[in-house]
């Protein structure tokens, strides 16, 4: 069969857009394991509107490329389904039975007849996007034909060039039915032109009640001298600035340059008194686990899977705890893309929507313990697990959501580089 031809929006004569960019039920992810993790909408439909309104910013966002319908469409009347799809995501983001088979995985070969080639090599977006840009810049095939991709800034260096491929709708229609309204249209991404959302999730705090038995309440206790050494802290720039921000006091959207490089200086400060370990990306949980570290920036599912004990399907590990910290915490969500020259788009447009059907986003939730687009979930889980169809920071309540901060949005590429300098500055000593 011939290879797609791919559709290079940047030769066709387009419109420019200029959505707010939401980071909001946006990025990470998985459980550093066999396990996994968010079907929020709290009490009610209403409570996942809540969070997605949240997640809301304001302020000047990057522009994107937006191709005419005309070629969208004669785009998608080329491509045929080939059988064979190429999947790019995150370590244990997918549920698993014990032989570390997916469930999903094989339910869709099953249903659609496509064999999935499952890569989880995305341990960081930092680390991942260099390596698939190079291809996408010389026009070539990147191996993968769906990636997992968080939105906010390693997103938009996908979106702005115009190195995802446009999605056919009508082959989302199962997306269309159970997604939540609100998931459908988010701001970084109108229509959902280029992405439907994978799962989001919350960034806080995680750690041992063996070894700290006091209550954790605040960022602040992360700077503890009674935990120097046994300290973790996330290395991406997208959790550890924001959070610090946050915990300052400041909303990141609206925070300067200038507070940037307070909130760098004070956890430089930290990382020469010895208080950290290691700045962590997808291994913190493990250190966490074997007790290299007492206390860490977490992410939600991460901890929730950890808890579980090994009679559950778990690793065993229920001295876990994660919190939100008063001063608040981060909002994130993982989106689905196909990236251009992509060799099997139609199989990967057909997993996007499979994975909406309700009963397999609730099978999928149970394991992840993540927050998933489609509310139904919500309610099979009810009668499955009410355990987790009951967990708050699974499926978090309207005061939940009051405490949550989307990540920062930058105004154009000066801001964005000013960003890394300054935060980068840390985590590169």
């Amino acid at each position: 069969m011939k290879d797609p031809e791919p559709l290079d929006v940047s030769k066709l004569d387009s419109i420019r857009i200029d959505p707010a960019l939401w980071r909001g039920l946006t990025q990470r992810r998985f459980s550093r394991r066999d396990l996994l993790k968010y079907t929020g909408y709290g009490a009610g439909s209403a409570g996942l509107a809540a969070f997605l309104a949240a997640c809301g910013v304001s302020g000047t966002a990057t522009k994107h490329t937006t191709p005419p319908v005309s070629a969208v469409e004669a785009f998608w009347k080329k491509q045929h389904k080939t059988g064979t799809l190429n999947f790019a995501n995150w370590p244990d983001y997918i549920d698993k039975d014990d032989n570390g088979n997916s469930p999903t995985l094989l339910k869709f070969t099953q249903q659609t007849g496509i064999k999935v080639s499952y890569h989880e090599v995305i341990a960081d977006n930092e680390v991942f996007l260099p390596k698939v840009l190079p291809a996408l810049q010389a026009g070539q095939d990147t191996g993968y034909d769906l990636m997992v991709i968080t939105n906010g800034d390693p997103l938009d260096e996908l979106l702005k060039p115009g190195y995802l491929i446009p999605l056919d709708h009508s082959y989302l229609k199962t997306f269309e039915q159970y997604a939540n309204p609100k998931i459908k249209n988010p701001p970084y991404d109108p229509g959902n032109q280029y992405t439907v959302a994978w799962q989001s999730g919350l960034t806080g705090i995680g750690w041992n009640s063996k070894k700290i038995k006091r209550p954790i309440t605040t960022f602040f206790d992360l700077f503890d001298p009674a935990f120097k050494g046994k300290v973790g802290f996330f290395e991406n720039l997208q959790d550890y600035p924001n959070a610090i921000l946050v915990a300052m006091g400041l909303n990141p959207q609206t925070s300067t340059q200038d507070e940037w490089k307070k909130a760098a200086d004070m956890v430089l400060e930290q990382f020469n008194k010895g208080q950290f370990r290691h700045f962590y990306n997808n291994n913190y949980i493990d250190a966490l686990e074997n007790g290299d570290i007492w206390i860490t920036q977490a992410w939600s599912g991460d901890i929730q899977i950890a808890q579980l004990s090994v009679a559950d399907g778990g690793d065993g590990y229920p001295e876990m705890r994660f919190v939100i910290p008063k001063e608040g915490g981060l909002i994130w969500t993982d989106n689905m893309c196909i990236p251009q020259h992509a060799q099997h788009p139609v199989d990967a447009i057909m997993m996007m929507d499979f994975v909406y059907q309700p009963q397999v986003a609730a099978e999928m939730t149970d394991y992840i313990q993540y927050i998933s687009p489609v509310p139904a979930a919500q309610q099979i889980l009810q009668g499955s697990d009410p355990a987790v169809a009951n967990n708050h920071e699974v499926f978090p309540t309207t005061d939940d959501l009051a405490h949550w901060f989307p990540y920062k949005v930058f105004k154009d590429n000066a801001e964005t580089e000013a960003w890394k300098t300054i935060f980068g500055a840390v985590t590169n000593q």
